[in-house]
């Protein structure tokens, strides 16, 4: 006779089937309201594993999430398992909920062209005295995900590791990366040097299908653009 899974404890349960497990391997959206309420109940009772006091919670609100945003500390107190700090955890989850629905996305600049990421990176790299390499991070769509800053350092140039730009392209899981760095100097003729490294992170961007959009030098007098001066 087959053991009824509802009957174990969660411990009990074969890892693939653990909310916590299976969210890590499936990703949260393969996940039912009840396993992600129980995540946030982290445990169950005596009688009753999590899985089973989370579907008895959605139950009471008629599997309505809603209903239960709606509910207070009390009401949620009232069922066996619940102490008031697991009352706490839900409510603060709930209401970021609530709040993520209230608020905006966050308006995302596109790049079309030289002249866009040069606005984007201007007023953070013109006035530095010392060289700054940085890149932005794009979607497939162009759009910006971060400006990030790879390495500082002196007046005559800063070490670019390729190793901490891709990481850090893989990372936010961007599909292409504009370069960019600044001359205190104001010169903006790419040194050999720019000219060598800009190769490399394209080989090694093309190698990895990120894409290496186009290099900025930037100054006090404006901007040399890679990719404007067929460079790339």
């Amino acid at each position: 006779m087959e053991t009824n899974v509802n009957l174990k404890t969660l411990n009990q349960w074969h890892a693939s089937d653990r909310p916590r497990e299976k969210l890590l391997k499936h990703g949260k959206e393969t996940l039912t309201n009840a396993e992600l309420l129980a995540i946030l109940l982290g445990s169950g009772t005596k009688n009753n594993n999590v899985i089973q006091l989370a579907q008895e919670i959605l139950a009471h609100n008629q599997h309505n999430l809603v209903e239960l945003g709606k509910m207070n500390l009390q009401e949620l107190q009232k069922f066996r398992g619940i102490g008031k700090i697991k009352a706490i955890s839900l409510l603060a989850a709930l209401e970021l909920g609530k709040r993520r629905h209230q608020s905006k996305s966050i308006d995302r600049p596109k790049i079309t062209n030289s002249k866009d990421a040069y606005r984007i990176l201007l007023y953070s790299l013109q006035d530095l005295r010392t060289e700054s390499f940085r890149i932005i991070l794009l979607n497939r769509s162009n759009r910006v995900l971060k400006t990030v800053e790879i390495s500082s350092g002196g007046i005559a140039g800063t070490i670019v590791d390729p190793k901490v730009v891709f990481k850090t392209a893989i990372d936010h899981e961007a599909s292409s990366i504009i370069l960019s760095h600044n001359h205190p100097s104001g010169n903006l003729k790419p040194s050999p040097e720019d000219i060598k490294l800009t190769k490399k992170l394209k080989t090694s961007g093309d190698l990895l299908s990120i894409s290496i959009l186009d290099h900025l030098i930037i100054s006090e007098r404006g901007y040399y653009s890679f990719a404007d001066e067929s460079m790339l």
